[in-house]
């Protein structure tokens, strides 16, 4: 028997997103959607001087799994480089494919049972896409 798709803890995280407000004044911004579902993720970041994500203001209107997985992210994004969240969204793209390990980012495992569900793989990589694709325009914006 498999686990269920939604479980207590997927609807906790969902109930729990930190940083569910979005920045009035950020370096960058980026809205992902899923076609298939209409689920939205939009972030905003600030970096530091090095490049880290310092502040991050996130608007999230997704299903319970891509509530959960903009959860998941908000909780360990801060201090995290450009190429640190385009790694932990290809890992994750990678392992919902089926072609890669549990990607290292603190607890994405608890979306196993969501993997013979390709439908619902958008709605789990917003957060994530939408996160590397703002740090990387915030990156290039302090560069400039």
């Amino acid at each position: 028997m498999t686990a269920p798709l939604y479980n207590t803890e997927i609807l906790r995280l969902a109930a729990t997103i930190p940083y569910q407000e979005r920045l009035a004044q950020p370096m960058a911004s980026s809205e992902k959607r899923s076609p298939i579902c209409g689920s939205r993720v939009t972030v905003d970041v600030v970096t530091d001087a090095e490049g880290r994500v310092s502040e991050v203001g996130m608007l999230v209107r997704a299903c319970a799994l891509g509530q959960a997985s903009s959860s998941l992210l908000a909780a360990s994004v801060i201090g995290r480089s450009p190429a640190e969240l385009a790694a932990a969204r290809d890992a994750l793209t990678d392992w919902l494919a089926g072609t890669g390990p549990v990607p290292d980012w603190p607890g994405l495992d608890i979306f196993t049972p969501a993997l013979p569900h390709s439908a619902r793989h958008a709605s789990i990589r917003l957060a994530f896409e939408a996160a590397a694709e703002a740090a990387a325009a915030a990156s290039l914006q302090r560069a400039a």
